[in-house]
């Protein structure tokens, strides 16, 4: 029997009787969307490792096999990103189709990594020895991030706190009107 299976007899009503010992099997709650995602990824880490020659056991896996599973993964990618001698280079939304490559998007494959690393540990791996966890895969998806924000004309920076003006004070009511007065006098000054 499966030890993650848990059997139960059936309550019977008093007076009832049983017709061939009846038993229901109660079994597991069904996994969560984010857990059977990281069973699937896994998987197909486990299978991307075992096709390889020679295959690759995981107790030899490092951030190579990783590297080279990511670079395998973009030629199922959905995302256009634009060559540097590309005419839309740079173009959020190009006019026309281009011959430029298909490749993962930035956003799937931290996801991917991150889902990966946890499986990695559920699954007996060290969070010291880690694979998914090294330098060297948070390098490369810096650089997949950067490189398909400059390809797109879209910057992937952190937003500088804007400061407010009086009228916008006014509009979140952030004080009296001699508050306001006085904020923008304060920034006519400076």
């Amino acid at each position: 029997m499966n030890p993650s299976t848990i059997v139960m007899t059936k309550e019977l009503p008093a007076g009832s009787s049983r017709s061939g010992g009846e038993q229901l099997q109660n079994n597991p709650a069904p996994l969560s969307r984010y857990e059977s995602q990281k069973r699937r990824d896994w998987n197909t880490f486990g299978q991307y490792l075992k096709n390889q020659r020679p295959p690759v056991p995981l107790s030899q896996c490092n951030c190579n096999h990783v590297l080279e599973f990511l670079r395998y993964l973009d030629q199922f990618g959905k995302t256009k990103v634009h060559l540097h001698g590309c005419v839309f280079f740079g173009q959020p939304d190009p006019p026309a189709p281009c011959t430029c490559p298909l490749r993962q998007a930035w956003g799937s494959l931290d996801a991917l990594i991150g889902r990966l690393r946890a499986a990695y540990e559920e699954n007996g791996g060290s969070s010291e020895n880690n694979p998914f966890g090294n330098g060297a895969i948070r390098l490369y998806l810096r650089e997949v991030k950067e490189c398909q924000a400059k390809a797109r004309g879209i910057p992937y920076k952190k937003k500088k706190k804007r400061k407010l003006n009086s009228n916008s004070m006014k509009s979140i009511g952030g004080g009296s009107a001699a508050a306001a007065d006085q904020h923008k006098n304060l920034m006519q000054a400076s």
